[in-house]
């Protein structure tokens, strides 16, 4: 585990900048993604990125308590279900409340996210949410990607990838993407009620 404390340019004012991008990019995913009280948003990432190293080599947890941060600012607005990727020890799992768990009806499994199996980001949400729990897989309707840790696994159909101002927090890239339903039928389709139809 990294002491970020310890490398050159992360401090305490860098984790309240961290925490303020992935406000913004959550907020503008969010809203882009028309995201209401209830529905899933998948977070995976990863710290070591963040601040600069190779992914999986140098989890920090205060990076993690500032993404945490992030998310929580607006997911106390909105009312989303925050849902955290594990890393590839622990299958991509997820962390989320139980409340979302059996809302969406989904299977729980068994293991305790830790840095070196889990990440950082999802042991400290398993640590931080409300009866937290893991599942093997969720179909999220948006969601974030700090550090290119593909999320896209978790996402529903139909996938949009979005483009939020912010395409950087620390050193790690940041994607986003919200889904829409499938748009099916052929060229007699119609997508949206008029009120001149008539059957």
């Amino acid at each position: 585990m990294t002491d970020v404390s310890k490398l050159p340019g992360i401090g305490i004012a860098d984790q309240s900048a961290i925490a303020s991008q992935v406000e913004q990019v959550v907020r503008e995913t969010v809203e882009a993604g028309r995201i209401s009280a209830g529905q899933l948003f998948v977070i995976g990432t990863s710290t070591s990125e963040v601040i600069g190293q190779r992914i999986g080599t140098s989890g920090a947890m205060e990076i993690a308590e500032a993404i945490f941060a992030g998310v929580e600012a607006v997911r106390e607005q909105v009312g989303f279900y925050p849902v955290y990727q594990c890393c590839e020890h622990l299958n991509r799992s997820l962390v989320l409340e139980r409340r979302a768990m059996l809302d969406y009806r989904l299977e729980e499994v068994s293991a305790v996210p830790v840095p070196k199996a889990g990440g950082s980001m999802a042991a400290y949400a398993y640590r931080k949410l409300h009866e937290a729990c893991l599942v093997e897989t969720v179909q999220a309707h948006a969601g974030i990607d700090i550090g290119e840790t593909l999320i896209g696994m978790h996402l529903r159909h139909v996938a949009v990838p979005y483009r939020p101002s912010i395409r950087q927090i620390g050193e790690a890239r940041v994607t986003a993407a919200f889904t829409r339903p499938k748009l099916v039928g052929g060229e007699r389709a119609v997508y949206k009620l008029t009120t001149d139809e008539s059957c």
